[in-house]
């Protein structure tokens, strides 16, 4: 198994180029599907998710090239609506085939999907929307077939804002018969972007960032380049790494708006925050503050995709801090790794007590999924003594290269 080698004790400094974000391309490579040409998405992130998005694409017939930073798939010719049962339970992104499947050929069979297991996300959601607006769809323990004479659209009412769901309803509804309205919609920025990027096709899709979104169907699609936007995630993990470790650095581009809540817990701690253009620096005070309480919410409150991260950072600070987990159960699995390396944090049911001010100290520990992933590799910088990171391919279905950015920030990391 694939590790990180990482030598605590060093402070991150220096400037960071931020990739592409993963929850922005993999929508956006499924919306590939309703055209009939060479699309190219440019700032599209060199990471595991997006190669088994292209092997799924691939192999139902698509043809793609990676050059750079600029993916091009050509999906002109006839395409399978078959989705392997290897290619589909490798990730969960593959579910938002789905939609644009169903809108390019009425038709589309694929697995339960996979990705990381951080508790229950029932794909539910997905279907019954899906059957509201004409599909029929029959499962097994094996999978999903859904069939639809064509698609019709529909008000659509999410129980909870759904990102997954929400981009499944846009990416089957842009070439339905008639308006699709949903209400309790998703407004994460990663949807925002996947909206412009469909209207740049040819959709007609308003509302985006608000909890009603209103499509348009239209006749067709066109093909078209596009650049997808910075990964708020990982600008977030760095800082935090960065806090973490007293540093002081610089990352482009990155959107302000869009890691406004991230950025005031990290004021909140006691961190200068500098913000110029599409550039911010993050100042590491002496000593971190701890946070009274924080809670994980969807867009625009604080993303479950930093909270294992922000954990890690607080385990250094001066007091006690509560995290609340609002979005997935299971995101705690990272505290007995944590607690290897000497943190106290205390678990129950959704909340989290870390009493900081322990110094870490090196361990072999174990990433289980994408996020706790990186925050194991911010422990292991903080730490006193040398840490191993196993199972560094979680943390590559998100980061192009951590080792790579770390180390220019002055941090002792390799991958073994």
């Amino acid at each position: 198994m694939a590790s990180f080698q990482i030598r605590g004790g060093c402070s991150l400094n220096g400037e960071v180029r931020i990739q592409g974000s993963k929850n922005a391309a993999l929508p956006m490579l499924a919306a590939c599907l309703l055209s009939r040409g060479e699309t190219k998405l440019y700032n599209c992130p060199h990471i595991t998710d997006v190669y088994n998005m292209i092997k799924i694409l691939e192999n139902m017939g698509c043809s793609t090239v990676f050059c750079g930073d600029c993916l091009t798939v050509d999906t002109s010719g006839n395409l399978s609506g078959v989705i392997s049962m290897g290619d589909g339970a490798s990730m969960r992104s593959s579910i938002m085939l789905m939609g644009a499947v169903l809108g390019r050929q009425k038709y589309v069979s694929l697995p339960w999907p996979g990705g990381c297991s951080i508790g229950k996300r029932p794909v539910d959601l997905h279907l019954k929307a899906l059957e509201q607006m004409n599909v029929s769809i029959r499962s097994d323990h094996c999978g999903l077939e859904c069939t639809t004479p064509y698609l019709q659209g529909k008000d659509i009412c999410l129980p909870i804002p759904s990102v997954g769901a929400t981009e499944n309803v846009i990416l089957a509804a842009v070439l339905a018969r008639g308006t699709t309205t949903i209400h309790n919609a998703a407004k994460e920025p990663e949807i925002v972007d996947l909206c412009h990027f469909l209207n740049e096709m040819g959709a007609q899709i308003h509302g985006m960032g608000t909890h009603r979104i209103t499509i348009n169907g239209v006749k067709q699609l066109k093909s078209i380049s596009y650049t997808v936007m910075p990964d708020r995630i990982v600008a977030g993990t760095y800082f935090a790494a960065a806090a973490a470790t007293g540093g002081n650095i610089l990352a482009y581009p990155v959107k302000e708006k869009d890691l406004r809540s991230v950025l005031d817990v990290f004021a909140a701690m006691g961190c200068g925050i500098i913000i110029r253009r599409d550039q911010l620096q993050l100042i590491a005070p002496p000593l971190l503050l701890p946070v009274e309480s924080i809670c994980t919410r969807p867009f625009p409150g604080f993303p479950t995709d930093m909270q294992s991260q922000l954990m890690a950072c607080l385990t250094a600070a001066r007091g006690t801090s509560v995290i609340c987990e609002n979005i997935f159960e299971d995101r705690f699995k990272i505290v007995p790794q944590l607690e290897k390396m000497g943190a106290k944090i205390l678990v129950n049911e959704n909340k989290a007590v870390i009493r900081g001010g322990c110094r870490l100290t090196g361990s072999c520990v174990s990433a289980q999924d994408l996020r706790g992933g990186a925050a194991l590799v911010i422990a292991g910088l903080m730490a006193e003594g040398d840490t191993r990171v196993e199972g560094s391919g979680y943390i590559e279905r998100g980061y192009e290269d951590i080792c790579r950015d770390f180390s220019q920030l002055g941090a002792g990391i390799c991958r073994l």
